[in-house]
């Protein structure tokens, strides 16, 4: 049996998102969303641990409450519960307070084997919200994750190096970070929408957490602020060379050497 949990997070359906001129944060209220797509691999993993040894699946998310609709659509691809941490305290958060508000909804759960995350989220694209969080609940963690097997006591995961592949052993409790290669997601099921459609999901706000102290979460809580936010300009050069070879050669020479690209 294993108690498993994984985070996920909603975020915009497309880049065309207006982004707040004084706080630098996305305006998320009113904007199309979805799950992250990372987070479905993520589900996946946790579904076929659950079908090889038994236990539960559970869903986090630090959101707005329309992050309702992830979670249903989380439970129509079999996970047992839902959790939504949200409050107007947390808004506005960093990566290192997005990680603090996460570790403290998982205190305040409690009692998971094993925690997932996705490799990212396509809206931040930080890579670092899992580490920090095993990082505050004191958890041994391993990101890159291609293959996850069950084992008694813990697990034993495959991480891709880049250059290489390595395995190890994790013993519970621990957290994993596992990346697009290590599944294919299954599809929502009309049947489990159906049968999970009044299901209950537990929302908890400032008020219910460990610590209640507000400057430790949302903008007040963030190390880091975004300062400004903006498409990059198109500042490419071009320059056509015409001629014969031997002119064009010692031209392209000539502007690699202005350049200072060569000597």
């Amino acid at each position: 049996m294993m108690n498993i949990l994984v985070l996920i997070k909603q975020v915009p359906a497309s880049n065309k998102v207006e982004v707040d001129p004084v706080t630098g944060v996305l305006k998320r209220n009113g904007a199309a969303s979805k799950m992250n797509p990372y987070d479905l691999f993520t589900i996946e993993t946790a579904l076929q641990l659950r079908e090889a040894v038994g236990g539960e699946v559970s869903v986090m998310t630090m959101g707005p409450p329309q992050a309702e609709k992830i979670m249903r659509e989380a439970y129509s691809l079999g996970v047992d519960r839902g959790y939504i941490l949200s409050d107007r305290a947390f808004a506005g958060a960093d990566v290192l307070a997005t990680a603090y508000t996460l570790a403290q909804g998982i205190e305040k759960a409690g009692g998971f084997d094993l925690i997932l995350c996705g490799k990212q989220t396509t809206d931040g694209d930080t890579a670092q919200v899992g580490p920090e969080v095993a990082e505050r609940l004191g958890l041994p963690s391993i990101a890159g994750v291609t293959s996850v097997e069950p084992q008694e006591g813990g697990i034993v995961v495959e991480m891709d190096m880049g250059e290489s592949i390595q395995k190890a052993r994790l013993s519970f409790p621990c957290l994993v970070c596992v990346d697009k290669d290590v599944n294919q997601p299954r599809l929502p099921s009309y049947r489990l929408r159906e049968a999970t459609r009044t299901r209950e999901i537990t929302i908890w706000s400032l008020a219910d957490l460990p610590d209640r102290d507000k400057t430790h979460y949302g903008l007040d809580g963030s190390a880091t602020q975004v300062q400004k936010i903006f498409p990059p300009t198109d500042n490419r050069e071009r320059m056509n060379l015409t001629g014969s070879p031997d002119d064009m050669a010692k031209a392209l020479a000539g502007k690699l050497r202005d350049l200072k690209f060569v000597r």
